[in-house]
């Protein structure tokens, strides 16, 4: 027990070293915001936080949960921990998971576990909810192989919400025998109830837009094609989220050979459990690759536009190579194990995954970073706190993903929804999402409508129940249009970076969705 409470301690401060190096510049004050990662200052509870505002429910119950922590210490430390926690976690979990009495295989297997392209893309995706659940997954194996503190071990995924406790459960239940299959059945059922309820009472039920199934596909992002790129472990579909450098053969061929080299190891060696993940494991590379081919992609189109729509939470494919990676890094940590009487190769080994995979390094090379928003996002959202007359707030320009000047022009997801929410007041952005020149449509019927109400000449906005609209970017010409939309209202704030508009007459109230 002591020896094993030794190596996961060693790990821990590995992993906590490896994201220290990980994300460099993003430890600095302020919030790291690219893509998907969306955090603001002094969050509030809203029904957007509960996934009960119109769109699906994305968000349950990991903003609820940082929201909570955020009441007792800055948000912006809630983000670091939240990052750092996840190469702590990962690392100390796929160490302790090998089943070695020697401390350097333990390391390796953790310091590839964390260091590699899988979980480098998904970092510039911003997607921290799906790496927390992935962060957990050795310690989800390693409960539902013991039979006990399957709940525990789940936790890390339930609070990352439906795409971490959907790779989750495609990796625990090929690896639950029978005499605990109930149990985690059970447990991932309950702990998947927050996203699950919103779900069950949208009143329209779930609708996945087919063409996202082309959208999010997974992609060739190596020399490889996609199926190398794949079992290279990357892969992702956004191209903007592939560190630098991964067009280098010599660098994908190591990556490829590493990753290749551990699948090996592990499926020769005696572990346990071999069989079982190593079936979870063909299993999320057989999903991965449904896309890869036109035949499968019409496939899963059909079955998401006319089977159910709930499929859809397949269609970004590669998010499911996580129990891959897993595999990997178990077999090389056994390959350390088998020269483990030369110490130096061992720490060799434990630092090749770093070798292979330089420009994931410092945020890789700077995309991370950490910016504080502008003092005139936080006047409007004090003057809308302030005001109790009813009405929503609308986000133009109506898109899902913007850049703005003081966050260094990286693409991030609108945070308008978190940061000027208020109890009572719903504020509205896109989620449509544009991929090169596919839209996936919204999924939000608010939303929907509000797009055709957009593309007259005059829309009637306080007739669609809004009060207040914000005008945080946007071309010249999109911004002259608002202008004309907008000559009837009053302006309250107005910056280079933001303008905050009311409507003061009669608004028409719009019921909750």
């Amino acid at each position: 027990m002591l020896h094993t409470a030794r190596a996961g301690l060693a790990a821990a401060l590995l992993g906590l070293v490896l994201g220290c190096l990980a994300l460099g510049p993003a430890l600095g004050w302020g919030f790291t915001l690219l893509q998907d990662m969306v955090f603001v200052p002094d969050p509030v509870f809203s029904r957007f936080t509960f996934g009960l505002a119109g769109g699906a429910a994305r968000v349950v119950p990991s903003d609820a949960v940082v929201t909570a922590l955020a009441q007792v210490v800055p948000a912006e430390l809630v983000q670091k921990g939240i990052l750092l926690g996840i190469f702590v976690l990962g690392c100390s979990g796929a160490a302790l998971l090998l089943p070695s009495q020697a401390l350097g295989p333990r390391l390796v297997a953790g310091a590839f576990y964390v260091w590699n392209p899988y979980v480098a893309e998904r970092l510039l995706i911003g997607q921290w909810a799906l790496l927390l659940g992935y962060a957990g997954l050795p310690w989800v194996v390693r409960a539902v192989w013991e039979g006990r503190r399957v709940a525990v071990a789940v936790l890390p995924a339930a609070v990352g919400g439906f795409a971490a406790m959907t790779v989750t459960a495609l990796t625990a239940l090929p690896m639950a025998r029978r005499t605990v299959l109930v149990r985690v059945v059970a447990v991932l059922a309950v702990f998947s109830l927050p996203w699950l309820v919103p779900t069950a009472l949208r009143p329209e039920g779930i609708d996945g837009d087919p063409v996202g199934v082309d959208a999010f596909a997974a992609r060739a992002d190596t020399p490889f094609g996609t199926v190398g790129s794949l079992l290279s472990l990357g892969g992702i579909w956004n191209r903007y989220a592939v560190p630098p450098g991964y067009e280098s053969v010599v660098g994908a061929s190591a990556r490829l050979a590493l990753t290749l080299v551990g699948v090996v190891f592990f499926l020769r060696s005696e572990v346990p459990y071999k069989r079982r993940l190593g079936v979870a494991a063909a299993i999320g590379l057989g999903v991965a690759c449904v896309g890869v081919s036109e035949p499968g992609r019409a496939a899963f189109r059909w079955v998401v536009g006319e089977v159910w729509g709930g499929f859809a939470v397949f269609r970004d494919a590669q998010q499911y190579v996580a129990p891959l990676a897993l595999v990997a890094a178990l077999g090389l940590g056994l390959l350390a194990e088998r020269v483990a009487r030369d110490r130096v190769w061992v720490g060799a080994l434990a630092l090749v995954p770093v070798a292979v995979l330089p420009t994931m390094a410092w945020g890789s090379l700077g995309r991370l970073g950490a910016v504080s928003y502008p003092e005139s996002w936080t006047a409007a959202r004090e003057v809308i706190a302030r005001d109790r007359d009813a009405g929503d707030v609308l986000v133009l320009p109506f898109e899902s993903y913007r850049r703005f000047p003081w966050n260094g022009g990286r693409a991030v997801l609108d945070p308008a929804q978190r940061f000027f929410a208020t109890p009572g007041r719903r504020v509205v952005s896109n989620d449509a999402v544009r991929v090169g020149g596919m839209v996936v449509e919204s999924e939000d019927p608010r939303v929907q409508g509000l797009e055709q109400v957009l593309e007259g000449s005059s829309p009637d906005l306080p007739g669609a129940g809004f009060r207040y609209v914000i005008v945080d970017s946007g071309t010249v010409e999109e911004r002259q249009r608002f202008g004309m939309w907008l000559r009837s209202a009053r302006v309250l704030v107005d910056t280079g970076d933001l303008r905050l508009y009311r409507f003061d007459g009669p608004v028409t109230a719009v019921p909750p969705e």
